[in-house]
């Protein structure tokens, strides 16, 4: 994760010493943190070799791997928590990767760029796709596959039977409980199978 406020925000959502999967771990920043600073152990899991050479000078485990195929590999219930942070909305099969996040772990932290907070709708009225912090590219180059917004995650989460157990969202490293929706420019949702 790039943004560091977030990622101290994010860290405080896994329990201490959890055995945690990252999906899409990116340099392994959270990682290397709550290894650190909450004596978790576990992998990340990231494609790009950059991103994978950067996880092991830092010391973390990491399994290059294509999300997009599965998660075959891991059993059932195999960690404590599985984050998909700023994944999910690179994944072409995000549904099932959501899944798939239920059943490999007790719990699911899952955080994402809010399409639907206020700059990004303003820019829209405006007859233009929006380039913010959070959603930094143009609409022509982004890596994302897919925009959501925290009320589609919330529908997405209902439909596929998971339990919420905290929502909400993040506007430079605060917390956001009201309408956040319209005020958050990242979507958090804690949930278990």
């Amino acid at each position: 994760m790039t943004h560091n406020i977030n990622l101290h925000a994010l860290a405080q959502l896994v329990p201490v010493g959890s055995r945690v999967l990252d999906l899409g771990c990116g340099d392994g920043a959270l990682l290397d943190h709550l290894q650190k600073h909450r004596g978790c152990s576990g992998y990340g899991v990231e494609l790009a070799d950059t991103n994978v050479q950067a996880c092991v000078q830092r010391g973390v485990n990491v399994l290059q791997l294509n999300l997009d195929q599965g998660l075959t590999l891991f059993g059932d219930q195999s960690f404590d928590v599985v984050l998909q942070i700023d994944t999910l909305q690179h994944l072409r099969n995000a549904e099932v990767m959501l899944r798939e996040t239920a059943r490999v772990g007790r719990i699911g932290i899952v955080a994402f760029p809010n399409f639907g907070h206020w700059p990004n709708r303003l820019s829209v009225l405006q007859g233009r796709m929006p380039v913010t912090r959070r959603l930094p590219y143009e609409w022509y180059d982004t890596p994302n596959i897919r925009v959501g917004t925290f009320a589609d995650f919330a529908a997405l989460a209902e439909k596929n039977k998971l339990h919420v157990l905290d929502a909400f969202g993040l506007q430079d490293g605060q917390e956001v409980r009201w309408l956040p929706n319209l005020m958050a420019g990242t979507a958090v949702f804690k949930f278990e199978g």
